[in-house]
């Protein structure tokens, strides 16, 4: 392998090794300006969209061990790595999708399974991390508030008792316990 290919291989690799996930696109008919966009949208989630040649891509798969990417090697090729949120990114890949008509998905691997261009549309149906967060917050206090709720209940009950027992009632039983002792 010539040195310069060796260099760029390297180059694709430590991009792979970024996140656990890496999204394909197509991005043949966007612009420059275009791109400079989308990259922006792309790192607010740590993301990066890079060109590469796809036999260098796949050279670098095959080096990191991750599964045959040549259904997906077709045309001009972008990789799209970075950041620990695959949803999130997925989301940003589809919005510029529907809003241009011009990025292709497809395909990706998430943890290294292959995803079809099917697969990555799904993930931007998942909830954003953190609206999931704040669901398992929700799921994690769930019990900790029946817990409160019953050991008010415990008190309130016996004040309520006691509010509907008349003063006079209230006061006799209080002297004859006083009586007693």
């Amino acid at each position: 392998m010539r040195l310069e290919k060796k260099y760029l291989v390297k180059e694709v690799s430590e991009h792979l090794e970024k996140s656990t996930y890496v999204f394909f696109t197509n991005f043949d008919r966007i612009t420059v300006a275009e791109t400079a966009t989308l990259r922006s949208s792309l790192s607010e989630f740590g993301a990066e969209f890079h060109v590469v040649k796809n036999s260098v891509l796949n050279v670098a798969a095959q080096e990191r061990d991750l599964p045959s990417l040549n259904d997906y090697l077709a045309g001009p090729t972008a990789i799209v790595v970075g950041g620990n949120a695959p949803a999130e990114v997925a989301k940003v890949l589809q919005r510029f999708l529907r809003e241009k008509r011009k990025l292709e998905i497809k395909g990706g691997i998430l943890d290294r399974s292959l995803l079809t261009a099917e697969n990555v549309t799904e993930l931007t149906l998942l909830p954003g991390r953190n609206v999931l967060r704040s669901q398992l917050l929700g799921v994690l206090m769930s019990p900790a508030q029946g817990i409160v709720t019953v050991l008010q209940g415990v008190p309130q009950g016996l004040v309520n008792v006691l509010n509907g027992v008349p003063r006079g009632l209230f006061n006799v039983l209080h002297a004859k316990a006083v009586q007693e002792h």
